[in-house]
């Protein structure tokens, strides 16, 4: 698998997105393209319909032409891969699939009209199988249309990218700089065994302990942690700490500093299954380290404050850099 899947899944339904419309989908639901979890298939299930598949499948196409699905992105960003996933689709996958791109002021936005362009080619698929295809195209996506050709059935879409927030939600707000919808990421981790730490940036609360960020027991000195990008440069004035669902596996304390040692939030005692708030003031940061004692997990993490006025500058620049037209 390509290195672009490490990036966050746009288009996946715990970030927001939607599939908004299809040509067909006589047989399973265009909906569980982009559910968040890996499909799955029980033999000899069969209703109404026929077989059921955990994907999106059309009826046999008698005429010319073929199917697509509009996915509505849950976080604009710029695309660098898709991934198109057949699994359990052995008899009746599609033999060729493409993927285009169009991005639209708002959100939702009305994709009627816009201008769509081709960011993967029409390609050859093959059953049960997962198809990663790196996507080279500096511009701003908020949809993506998937094309198969002429009809079958698709198990997941993934559309990894960077997520390029719109200014116009940031600009002179409190807002939460360690937020994924925002642009934040986490890049370095002591250790991610059980979960990804980019899970403790997702928006809503986590419902169970796979959707937030865990390691191993540690059998060593130290401690465990994560860097956190910020979505850009800005002063923190909350933390919120959140070990919901980590009943027995919270760290014992928490501490927050920047990567070079400054401290922001001294050694903090910790509950399990709670959240906890912290008032704090912070010079301006770009970056914040997370640090559990000694191991553990988080389910969410959040970190309130502004941007500096040269980070509102930039993030307005690049978002009207990327904008079709540009």
């Amino acid at each position: 698998m390509s290195d672009f899947t490490a990036l966050p899944d746009l288009a996946v339904r715990t970030l927001g997105g939607s599939v908004t419309a299809a040509s067909d989908e006589s047989f399973e639901e265009k909906e569980n393209l982009i559910n968040p979890w890996a499909p799955a298939f029980r033999p000899e299930t069969f209703g109404p319909k026929g077989q059921e598949y955990d994907g999106w499948e059309t009826r046999r196409r008698r005429e010319p032409g073929h199917d697509w699905a509009l996915v509505r992105l849950g976080l604009p960003g710029v695309v660098r891969g898709v991934v198109i996933d057949t699994a359990w689709f052995k008899g009746n996958y599609p033999p060729h699939a493409s993927v285009e791109a169009c991005a639209v002021d708002g959100h939702p936005g009305d994709p009627s009209g816009a201008e769509w362009v081709e960011i993967v080619p029409k390609s050859p698929l093959q059953g049960d199988t997962v198809h990663a295809f790196p996507v080279d195209a500096e511009r701003l996506v908020t949809h993506v249309r998937l094309n198969m050709f002429p009809d079958g059935g698709i198990a997941r879409i993934r559309v990894h990218g960077e997520v390029v927030p719109d200014p116009a939600h940031l600009t002179g707000l409190t807002v939460d700089l360690a937020a994924l919808e925002n642009g934040a990421r986490v890049v370095e981790c002591s250790n991610m065994f059980y979960s990804s730490p980019d899970n403790m940036l997702f928006p809503g609360l986590a419902r169970n302990q796979a959707e937030g960020w865990e390691t191993a027991r540690r059998r060593e000195p130290g401690n465990d942690w994560a860097v956190v990008r910020l979505a850009a440069p800005g002063t923190i004035r909350l933390a919120e700490v959140d070990t919901t669902n980590l009943k027995f596996n919270a760290p014992a304390e928490v501490s927050l500093t920047t990567p070079d040692g400054t401290t922001l939030l001294p050694r903090t005692r910790l509950q399990p299954d709670a959240r906890h708030r912290f008032r704090i003031e912070t010079p301006e940061v770009s970056h914040v380290r997370v640090n559990i004692h000694p191991d553990g997990g988080l389910a969410r993490l959040r970190l309130w404050g502004s941007l500096t006025p040269a980070a509102e500058r930039s993030l307005a620049g690049r978002w009207e850099a990327l904008r079709p037209g540009a």
